[in-house]
């Protein structure tokens, strides 16, 4: 007798709710686009001045085609009469589970893909690296962008914020941010930029994880039709089966590529001490 079940605990991930969020509406072809236009440039007008150097309005198109992402799974109605009935309530979670994952997992790849990677290989993560993103990115001399400005890390690499404030421990009496932090760990933000960890970036072989700094405008994700759950009946397989598919339509794409966004390339080597 089965008197519990639970889904095996994983990180929701944090990317689709950072980024500028927009839908693609029916009716509209397959792809999501917007045109930015270029400034002009404006001069000083005396009472002898000949205005006749118009300005030439430059655009640019920018565009994004949302992808389907989908999984299924099959029970058997011999496995549905026999499997414990608080067991098979968790199979809808889970695979909207295994999609939302693979969303945030497609968010971050975005991150891996910056044209700018601050830090590197083998580097301790500090609040400078993410001080000079926020700071790139709101001064950028092509295009400045407006907070928010967003952080996401993985909590090793975030764990070094922790040890950079509270380094005074044993040293001299901790007050303020650093009795806070080292109560309650590291949250908020560092100059400006809002800080999230997110458990499903990638650590490689060297113990390195590539995080990101980017304006919330810097990233789009485009979202085509709603996520849907569909049962269909193949009474053909195993004495009849319940087939579940689950599917999501989505892209994301950088805005203003290489102004909006930096990575965060640093050790995420797992905390010891």
């Amino acid at each position: 007798v089965i008197a519990s079940a639970r889904l095996v605990r994983e990180h929701e991930g944090v990317m689709p709710q950072l980024v500028d969020r927009v839908t693609l509406g029916e009716g509209i072809g397959l792809s999501w686009q917007e045109i930015s236009i270029g400034q002009l440039t404006a001069q000083g007008v005396t009472e002898s001045t000949e205005l006749n150097n118009p300005q030439q309005i430059a655009d640019t198109l920018f565009s994004i085609t949302p992808t389907v992402s989908g999984l299924s799974v099959v029970i058997t109605d011999r496995v549905a009469a026999r499997i414990s009935k608080n067991v098979y309530a968790k199979l809808g979670g889970l695979a909207q589970n295994a999609i939302q994952r693979k969303k945030d997992e497609d968010g971050l790849v975005v991150l891996d893909g910056a044209t700018t990677s601050l830090g590197g290989a083998g580097t301790t993560t500090t609040s400078g690296l993410v001080a000079a993103a926020g700071s790139r990115i709101l001064g950028n001399t092509t295009e400045p962008a407006t907070p928010p400005i967003r952080a996401v890390l993985h909590p090793f690499q975030v764990k070094d914020f922790w040890d950079e404030i509270v380094s005074p421990v044993g040293t001299y009496s901790l007050d303020g941010e650093s009795a806070r932090v080292f109560r309650e760990g590291f949250m908020g933000r560092i100059s400006g930029v809002e800080i999230f960890e997110d458990g499903n970036i990638s650590i490689d072989s060297a113990s390195d994880a590539k995080g990101g700094v980017f304006a919330q405008m810097g990233i789009v994700l485009v979202q085509g039709r709603n996520p849907r759950a569909v049962n269909v009946r193949n009474e053909k397989l195993g004495g009849g089966a319940t087939e579940m598919y689950v599917y999501d339509e989505y892209a994301y794409g950088e805005r203003s590529a290489g102004n909006w966004l930096y990575e965060i390339y640093t050790d995420a080597t797992a905390p010891t001490s």
